[in-house]
C-alpha cells in the first residue's frame, strides 16, 4: 500500500504497533516542548492504543489536560494491486487546561 508521504506536523503523534507507553512519552514531550495542543493519529486497530494513550495521559500524567475534539472517519487508499481499501481512522486532539 503505497501513497505520498506527506509533511506530518511536529504537534502529532502517529500511533502503531509500539507499546502504549512509547505514544505517552512521545505526547508528554511534544507538551514539554511548549505545543499547547497534540493530535494523537490512528487507524485501523491502533485506534483503541490511540483511545489508551489519551486516557493513561489524562489520568496519570497531565491533570489539567483536556480532549478538545475527537473526529472519526474513513480513510480510502489504492492497494499495489489497484484495490481499493477502507480503514477507520481517529484523530484524538488534546490540549493543556488554564
Amino acid at each position: 500500500m503505497s501513497q505520498p508521504q506527506a509533511q506530518i506536523p511536529e504537534n502529532t503523534v502517529l500511533i502503531g504497533q509500539k507499546p502504549v507507553i512509547n505514544y505517552v512519552t512521545a505526547a508528554l514531550t511534544q507538551f514539554e516542548r511548549g505545543s499547547k495542543e497534540i493530535v494523537l493519529k490512528a487507524r485501523g486497530k491502533s485506534i483503541s492504543k490511540a483511545v489508551d494513550t489519551a486516557e493513561i495521559l489524562r489520568r496519570n500524567f497531565v491533570k489539567d489536560l483536556v480532549i478538545k475534539q475527537v473526529r472519526i472517519g474513513t480513510e480510502k487508499f489504492t492497494t499495489q494491486d489497484n484495490r481499493t481499501r477502507s480503514v477507520s481512522s481517529i484523530e484524538i486532539v488534546l490540549a493543556r487546561g488554564q
